[in-house]
């Protein structure tokens, strides 16, 4: 019988027959359906999947008229960073990078951001980066965000001055421990007004937080906070990319209008997201390395659909390295890449990627 060449999660070649390569989809959605308890993928779904993955086409697309626009997270960095970060280390400024961003390779959107990510040291250059942002309005004509990670962890012992949860819950200390989490999220919280503020005086069009919840739920209650701010004070729009696909209850009581943000998977993250007022929201579905990619996209697809069938706001799956069923390496092979992405449209239902 034919093999069919695919990938694991990890970007290594894999081959599986056709009934083999159908399992590794079912085994993926059924596994996700039972964690969150939502459906799972349904039979034509799965066929649909099957056919594309055993094409031998290097790669996919989505049919005509069916293709969706695009937002970015980390900025110029695919162009100038290191090659461990996923760079080509081109010697290139931002204001140059999102200007071949919008007229070399045709991006809808951009966002702006300093290459340390977080939002802790970008606080201190916001004079600098207000000035980027205002060269880039000048001379571009697309929608430029302005974008962070919240980070929780920049504000703990020893990058911060409050004391490490983990450390405290390792001794025991569980009212501490969520204690110095609760003061840490006020300050995160204060940040991120502060640099959306600076960005929505400087006429940026958007503001992208980015790898939320990545420290768990206080960090996650503290970008619901700011994004209601913003909404509600600025009318600004707020896209809100998820880091994982489960909330993490670091804390474990913390909540967002009476509801424990601890546990939530993307749907009931969508959710509250839709009540703090967000534009956009970005689900994810982090790959496994040691599972294939079929699989990890099987996954991928039952929780973005768990959210495109009740959104009201445009959803933008993150697909990209590590996440959306795309394997984790630097470099990702464009075989897989196109079919998770392809997928996420004419399965997922995506508004955008």
């Amino acid at each position: 019988m034919a093999k069919i060449l695919t990938r694991m999660g990890d970007n290594s070649n894999v081959e599986f027959t056709i009934d083999e390569l159908r399992q590794e989809f079912i085994d993926g959605s059924e596994f996700a359906a039972k964690k969150a308890k939502v459906p799972p993928l349904t039979e034509n779904e799965i066929d649909w999947l099957v056919d594309v993955f055993a094409a031998p086409t290097r790669i996919w697309g989505v049919e005509r008229g069916h293709e969706v626009v695009m937002t970015k997270d980390g900025c110029v960095n695919a162009l100038n960073s290191s090659q461990i970060s996923s760079g080509v280390v081109a010697p290139v400024n931002r204001e140059v990078g999102v200007r071949l961003f919008e007229s070399m390779l045709g991006f809808d959107s951009m966002e702006v951001s300093h290459n340390d990510y977080s939002v802790k040291p970008q606080r201190f250059l916001k004079k600098l980066e207000m000035l980027h942002v205002e060269i880039l309005q000048e001379t571009t004509i697309f929608p430029l965000l302005y974008g962070f990670m919240p980070n929780l962890g920049l504000y703990f012992k020893t990058d911060g001055p409050f004391d490490n949860p983990y450390d405290l819950m390792q001794q025991g200390q569980i009212k501490e421990s969520q204690e110095t989490q609760e003061a840490a999220g006020a300050k995160c919280l204060e940040d991120c007004i502060e640099m959306s503020d600076c960005m929505v005086e400087m006429g940026a069009d958007g503001i992208d937080y980015d790898t939320v919840a990545s420290t768990g739920d206080g960090e996650f209650a503290a970008v619901l906070k700011s994004t209601e701010h913003v909404a509600k004070e600025t009318g600004m729009p707020v896209e809100i990319g998820m880091s994982t696909e489960m909330v993490t209850g670091i804390h474990g009581s913390v909540e967002y209008n009476g509801k424990r943000l601890a546990g939530m998977w993307p749907h009931q993250q969508l959710q509250v997201c839709e009540e703090a007022g967000v534009s956009i929201f970005g689900p994810v579905s982090t790959t496994s390395t040691k599972k294939s990619t079929p699989w990890n996209l099987g996954k991928a697809l039952v929780f973005v659909k768990s959210c495109t069938d009740i959104a009201k706001v445009p959803i933008h799956p993150n697909v990209g390295m590590g996440v959306g069923g795309v394997p984790m390496f630097e470099t990702p092979a464009v075989d897989v890449v196109t079919r998770c992405s392809a997928a996420m449209i004419e399965i997922g239902k995506a508004d955008g990627l």
